[in-house]
């Protein structure tokens, strides 16, 4: 017990000793050397957008503690150059650009390795060091959004994401969209964070049975009633709209045609909504061209469809 005790001491003075430091990040590769010397032994790199946190400061250099990985942690000394802590004049505008053109060279072909990750770790930074600041609740949405893309592409392309049900697929990883949510209530961040949560409960295949559609227009329709000013309303009713085209045909298959009239009824509805609500979106021109589908008795859903 009293081994226990001392030892919960000390755990918590570490952590009140570690809160009076300060914490920062870096805006390029950072080589850390053992010490304020760069003839002196190199110990890693933090790469853009590691958590540091500043021990003490030298004319020319920062003795550090660095976060290189979740499991890897080294105390060292950097170079002061290209480090961005909450006192920076503009911080948040910097971190954020270096964040943004990261995303961009990991959309590109041969752009900078490892850039998309960087990307990830910047925004989320600019929420972490800023948390007041205008572009936190857009920086934050951003981090979980590329996490979210990576786990998504990881799960889509396993052989359990055309089953039926979406829970026998696995969850994408939901922590930092919540997060979004929760940190920025009532934004379009939150807005749009909630739409990207639907994702886990999308059927993989319908197997052309009715249920799944049916069960997902359900979703789409509360979503627009619970945001009606997210900028995924549009694509949310859409959604909802093609879906109901798709059962137009499903339910004929299930020799139900009352409620094949139904969805047809139901469609049109939505996708004139779409039209009148959000025409000046891409989603105007699809619902349009959906509406056009249903009113030629051309199916957009099956083996029929061309």
């Amino acid at each position: 017990m009293r081994f226990l005790t001392i030892f919960a001491f000390l755990t918590l003075a570490a952590a009140a000793k570690a809160a009076d430091f300060q914490h920062c990040t870096v805006v390029r590769v950072a080589n850390i050397y053992l010490s304020p010397d760069e003839s002196s032994a190199k110990l890693g790199e933090a790469e853009r957008g590691r958590e540091l946190i500043i021990l003490e400061t030298t004319r020319n250099f920062v003795h550090v503690e660095a976060n290189l990985t979740e499991e890897r942690t080294i105390t060292g000394w950097v170079v002061n150059k290209g480090i961005v802590s909450s006192s920076t004049p503009d911080g948040d505008k910097i971190l954020y650009g270096e964040a943004a053109d990261s995303e961009d060279q990991g959309s590109q072909r041969h752009g900078r390795r490892g850039a998309a990750q960087d990307a990830l770790r910047l925004y989320y930074r600019v929420y972490e060091l800023f948390p007041t600041s205008p572009l936190a609740g857009e920086a934050l949405y951003r981090a979980a959004d590329i996490r979210w893309q990576v786990d998504k592409v990881d799960i889509m392309t396993k052989p359990s994401a055309k089953e039926q049900d979406a829970f026998l697929r696995g969850e994408i990883n939901d922590q930092w969209m919540k997060e979004v949510i929760k940190k920025f209530p009532g934004s379009k961040w939150a807005d749009i964070a909630a739409f990207q949560l639907l994702d886990n409960k999308v059927c993989g295949d319908w197997q052309g049975a009715s249920k799944c559609p049916e069960k997902e227009t359900e979703m789409y329709e509360k979503y627009v009633k619970e945001h009606p000013q997210s900028p995924r309303a549009g694509e949310a009713l859409y959604d909802a709209a093609w879906r109901q085209s798709a059962l137009i045909e499903i339910y004929k298959t299930e020799d139900q045609q009352k409620k094949s009239d139904a969805a047809r009824a139901k469609a049109i509805q939505f996708a004139q909504t779409v039209i009148s609500q959000y025409g000046q979106t891409d989603w105007g021109p699809r619902a349009q061209r959906l509406l056009y589908l249903m009113q030629q008795g051309i199916p957009t859903y099956g083996n029929e469809q061309n």
